[in-house]
């Protein structure tokens, strides 16, 4: 079975991923968020252990890097959201969860960010695939919205009475 290292942006987005892979990948999950403003931040880190528990998954916490994030969308902070500002955070995180799946030797790295039905698969999976060139690892493509995905995140994330965010997590997002 090959080793999976799976972003995460949260509990929720976890949850159908984790269901579609789990059968075919040792999939570890990798939380790192730091465009996240830190009181969401610490209730996403706190859900997401606790759906650990409950999956039995074996998980790497990022350093919370938050001026790192800042410097990388510097310029950007009044960009519409699903902008640039947007697209410059997806390769921030993926490219920390790119170093990190290559720096512990797996075969693959992904994310799940494409579970929500307001950020472009397309995009976010170019993102991943130039990372992969780039530090010479494989990047999973998905779309998991697809095959309702999305419906099937909600419903678990119902059964397993998780925190359901209802935008992004960073100050930006919040403002709008």
């Amino acid at each position: 079975m090959f080793n999976l290292l799976l972003h995460i942006c949260c509990a929720p987005d976890l949850t159908a991923p984790f269901e579609r892979l789990k059968e075919d990948y040792n999939i570890s999950a990798f939380f790192y968020n730091p465009n996240i403003f830190l009181e969401e931040y610490n209730k996403r880190l706190s859900e997401f252990i606790n759906l650990n528990k409950k999956l039995n998954l074996k998980f790497k916490i990022g350093r919370y890097d938050s001026l790192g994030w800042h410097k990388s969308i510097k310029g950007l902070e009044k960009e519409k959201e699903g902008g640039k500002r947007c697209l410059a955070c997806f390769k921030f995180r993926l490219e920390k969860t790119a170093q990190t799946a290559k720096e512990n030797k797996f075969d693959f790295f992904s994310t799940v960010l494409t579970i929500s039905p307001h950020k472009d698969a397309e995009i976010i999976n170019a993102i991943g695939e130039n990372l992969a060139k780039e530090y010479q690892i494989d990047f999973l493509k998905f779309d998991f919205k697809k095959q309702e995905g999305f419906k099937r995140s909600l419903a678990l994330s119902k059964e397993y009475q998780l925190y359901r965010q209802n935008f992004c997590g960073c100050i930006y997002s919040l403002r709008r």
